[in-house]
């Protein structure tokens, strides 16, 4: 049996260098935030004929907009064209502005423009302030189910192990500048729920093998690396079960479900490495402390 418990500090290093690697991504690169979070421009354009949405993205992509949000109003049977589209991106100078229309006039044919205004974050600094409450009272809850259902050790190492994810993922927007939004708090929030139950299942188990193994309680190790291993298979399969999803939306899916899927990606990898190969040894970790 290979054993993970006692190798926890190479674990730890590894996420270490990782997360401190993010770190001073995030001291000198910071992040791409959408017009979610910054704010934007809306185009509202009705094309002399139907255009699709992938010829209006071929269009914007010189100018690097590519990203950019875009609708179509469903005017006829014929869901996958319109004339009317609606295309919300970052906040535009007008001679940009004017370069872009006139690129989608040349490649789409003639419009008249409906509509054209500048908009403020949709995600203020309110709502982010609360977003950043719920997870902070949602770790609280989690500390005290977990210590109610098992101890307090397993629920500070759980809640390490959430940290651990989140702070993989956005040190992965950050390396690669990838366009955060509003789908990028859902993403975290089901990578949250994807890691926490991961979690759990080992939890349980190393919690039913120290009442079936007590006599042996001075060989944590070994109990650990029982219960990691009894649980591996299931830990296994639903993680490339959810990355069969997940890889499938980023290179099938539309570009507005790539960085949504890409989060959702690199958090069940990290999930799942964290469930493994942190939240147990790091139980061990503060179990060998409080002797």
């Amino acid at each position: 049996m290979f054993d993970i418990a006692n190798r926890a500090k190479l674990w730890f290093a590894i996420s270490a260098v990782i997360i401190a690697l993010g770190c001073f991504s995030f001291a000198t690169r910071g992040f791409n935030f959408g017009i979610d979070f910054t704010g934007g421009t809306i185009l509202d354009l009705i094309f002399d004929s139907p255009v699709q949405i992938a010829s209006v993205r071929d269009a914007l992509r010189p100018f690097n907009l590519d990203n950019a949000t875009i609708q179509l109003a469903a005017d006829h049977s014929d869901v996958s064209s319109s004339n009317n589209v609606i295309i919300r991106t970052v906040d535009l100078p007008e001679n940009l502005r004017l370069d872009v229309m006139a690129a989608l006039r040349n490649s789409l044919g003639n419009f008249s423009v409906l509509r054209f205004e500048k908009v403020g974050a949709t995600i203020g600094n309110e709502l982010i302030f609360n977003a950043l409450m719920a997870l902070v009272i949602s770790w609280a809850l989690i500390i005290a189910y977990i210590a109610f259902r098992f101890e307090f050790r397993f629920a500070f190492a759980a809640v390490a192990a959430l940290i651990h994810d989140i702070l993989i993922v956005l040190a992965a927007f950050s390396f690669s500048q990838r366009l955060i939004d509003s789908s990028f708090v859902a993403a975290l929030l089901t990578i949250v729920g994807y890691s926490i139950n991961d979690t759990i299942v080992i939890f349980d188990r190393i919690r039913e093998n120290l009442k079936i193994h007590f006599k042996r309680a001075g060989n944590l190790p070994d109990i650990v690396n029982r219960s990691i291993f009894q649980t591996l298979t299931r830990s296994l399969y639903t993680v490339c079960t959810c990355l069969f999803t997940t890889l499938a939306l980023h290179f099938l899916g539309g570009e507005t479900t790539k960085d949504f899927a890409f989060a959702l990606t690199i958090g069940f990898i990290s999930g799942c490495y964290s469930s493994i190969f942190i939240a147990g040894p790091l139980w061990l970790t503060f179990k060998n402390m409080s002797k």
